[in-house]
């Protein structure tokens, strides 16, 4: 019986309970009607009329439940094709009824807003898409290319309707689809050549993810670095150069005249052998720079690996024996990092941190990691004097250390870029000294 009442439907069931609901008193009606003593024309004329007001009534109560029904279906039928014109007329009643379209037409007025504001953001997002003087690209699970703006329509040279479809693969793009974001990589494309900026993020259009790449032209921001760092570079190769030739140039010179006398002196052996040592100690220190030179412009890319943080920060501090390493333990990370170069990194700036203390007359050095906004930090303090002048901090081959490379700061910093991260040096607020800080992203991590 159950079966058979579901299965009969919202307005048959209805219809069914307002017959029954006036069966037994127009049955009443019609018994003592029938039963009593009345002519047989009243007697039809009233059944008549009382099976006439019951059709009437139930009919009439039938479409009282059922027709609002409708209304609201059609509303949010209307609501679901995203047409905001159809709204319930809604009287000062406050029964059930009435409140059921207050509350629908509020939802229409605040679908209709949000509907407009989607509509605005959409149209200002894409036309901020079309003037930026960057190619983004959007590529579904697939790797084929869903989205892509006027500035990646000119770097790949064709327009967007033949663009749209294709793979990574086919439009070259597949290797910017893997490996460390943000980079730098080499493209060539007929809109573009030369090293661009990466930047990959994954965003979700219609409930499905997208990869979101964006290839920003670097060339002309880079000629201009490039210019400025060859400026340091000669400025520095030069002094570094001129010390080593000088006293070179002198000594030769010196030892030149002393050999063109026809009477040499008998002391003369004690002179020429320091010179000659001059000679050779300059032109060792000129060597030993130009080797420096060499490490730093051979730095190879990172062969990632599986990683912990801990083992290897620990490896480091137990390397330095002149002072106290503070190690404080945090939870360990697992990162797909080059353990090596990012072991040689930490040895430089620790190295640093410790003769600076030495040298202010400090008693420790500490180091620890977190992870902060979705980065992995190291951070390196020392209880040395400060920073002083930060200009030349990055500056190749500058020290101001006797004996010291000028390169520790910058092979270190070259090796956090090529994981994605930076290095940064800041002096400390909360007592004297200096902290490095050594950032990785995790999204490197597995």
């Amino acid at each position: 019986m159950s079966g058979w009442w579901r299965r009969r439907g919202h307005e048959n069931r209805v219809l069914i309970l307002a017959v029954l609901a006036g069966l037994p008193g127009v049955s009443a009606a019609l018994g003592l009607l029938w039963l009593g003593d009345f002519s047989t024309r009243l007697q039809w004329t009233v059944t008549l009329v009382i099976l006439g007001a019951w059709g009437a009534l139930t009919v009439a109560l039938h479409e009282q439940v059922v027709r609002p029904l409708g209304t609201l279906a059609n509303m949010l039928a209307a609501l679901r094709e995203g047409d905001f014109s159809i709204r319930a007329r809604v009287t000062e009643a406050t029964d059930a009824l009435s409140l059921a379209y207050v509350e629908v037409n509020a939802i229409e007025d605040i679908l209709r807003e949000q509907r407009l504001g989607a509509v605005e953001a959409t149209e200002t997002l894409r036309k901020v898409l079309e003037e930026i003087d960057v190619a983004v690209f959007a590529f579904d699970p697939d790797e084929t290319l869903r989205i892509i703006n006027r500035r990646g329509e000119r770097l790949l040279g064709q327009p967007a309707d033949r663009l749209i479809g294709k793979t990574a693969l086919e439009l070259r793009l597949a290797d910017a689809l893997s490996g460390i974001a943000p980079r730098t990589m080499e493209v060539s494309f007929p809109g573009g050549t030369g090293r661009w900026e990466l930047r990959r993020s994954v965003v979700r259009q219609e409930g499905y993810p997208l990869q979101l790449l964006a290839l920003s032209d670097l060339s002309r921001a880079l000629r201009e670095e490039e210019r400025q760092a060859w400026k340091r570079i000669i400025r520095v190769l030069s002094h570094e150069i001129n010390n080593s030739l000088a006293p070179i140039k002198s000594i030769s010179g010196s030892l030149q005249g002393m050999l063109g006398q026809s009477n040499l002196p008998e002391d003369i052996g004690p002179d020429v052998e320091r010179g000659l040592e001059v000679i050779s100690s300059r032109a060792e220190a000129l060597g030993r720079f130009m080797a420096s030179y060499a490490k730093l412009a051979r730095l190879p890319a990172p062969e990632l690996a599986r990683t912990s943080v801990a083992p290897l920060v620990r490896g480091v501090a137990d390397l330095e024996t002149r002072l106290p390493v503070d190690v404080l333990e945090s939870l360990d990370v697992t990162l797909q990092v080059d353990p090596d170069q990012l072991e040689q990194a930490l040895i430089n700036v620790l190295k640093n941190a410790v003769e600076a203390t030495l040298e202010a007359g400090g008693e420790r050095v500490s180091i620890r990691w977190l992870v902060k906004a979705g980065e992995l930090h190291i951070l390196v303090e020392d209880e040395g004097p400060g920073l002083g002048d930060t200009g030349n901090l990055f500056v190749p081959f500058f020290t101001t250390k006797q004996g010291g490379s000028g390169i520790g700061l910058v092979l270190s910093r070259q090796i956090a870029e090529a994981h994605g991260g930076a290095l940064e040096l800041e002096n400390r607020g909360d007592a004297r000294g200096a902290r490095a800080l050594i950032t990785i992203p995790t999204q490197l991590a597995e």
